[in-house]
């Protein structure tokens, strides 16, 4: 996926998460989160740091000769999820949640966060690589991609916690499709059993009780498992 696709997937996740928090009072940002132990304000702040990495990546070296991994490779069951990292992850959200205060001011720092990041990607040269945190070299381009599956996963977790309908843009449907899915087993998934893609891909990562046909028919259509931590 070219970097202006990343750039625009990304923009438009980020809006439509920001319009969904649009008019939300404290009460609702305290309610529980399908991925304890975060509030869903908690959970919407750990977005917010995860979106500012593009930029955090970008501060780091260049290396093409390095050997590089791709999204789904990113999204492998490591250290990246051992208890201390977990602990860090949950203790960033809830600091960043306190200093913050409010809804107001959760989504302005959410807007701010992912109007740079996309600003970021799209003025970044094309073969441009990074190093991420867990010591991945990827293509800028790849790493991205990371960010639009975490702003659309958690955006399905937040609806959840909200009591909302999905508000999973197309885009960003289309990208987390191609990494769980072999290429044109989505369609043929999707009207098997009768869901939209937000619901399908609830299915896939584990945010949904399945039936044993349903089951049976994920199975058939050979999904890509991803270490994804909560809720998976």
């Amino acid at each position: 996926m070219p970097a202006n696709s990343v750039a625009t997937a990304l923009a438009g996740e980020a809006a439509a998460l920001s319009a969904a928090l649009a008019g939300l009072t404290a009460a609702d940002l305290d309610r529980a989160s399908p991925c304890p132990p975060w509030t869903a304000g908690e959970l919407t702040c750990h977005v917010i740091i995860g979106a500012r990495r593009i930029g955090q990546a970008l501060r780091g070296p260049d290396d093409p000769a390095a050997t590089l991994i791709t999204t789904v490779g990113y999204y492998r069951p490591d250290q990246r999820f051992s208890p201390a990292v977990d602990a860090d992850r949950i203790t960033a959200a809830r600091e960043l949640a306190r200093r913050l205060g409010g809804p107001d001011a959760i989504r302005a720092e959410l807007a701010l966060a992912c109007a740079e990041s996309v600003t970021l990607l799209n003025g970044a040269p094309a073969d441009r690589t990074v190093r991420t945190r867990h010591g991945d070299w990827m293509l800028l381009t790849e790493f991205a991609r990371t960010r639009v599956v975490e702003l659309g996963l958690h955006g399905l977790d937040l609806a959840v916690a909200l009591d909302r309908s999905p508000w999973l843009t197309g885009a960003s449907a289309s990208l987390l499709e191609e990494l769980l899915l072999p290429a044109g087993n989505a369609a043929r998934l999707r009207a098997e059993l009768g869901r939209d893609p937000a619901a399908l891909i609830a299915m896939l990562t584990g945010r949904a009780v399945l039936a044993p046909a349903e089951a049976a028919a994920i199975a058939r259509a050979g999904v890509t498992r991803l270490a994804l931590g909560q809720p998976a």
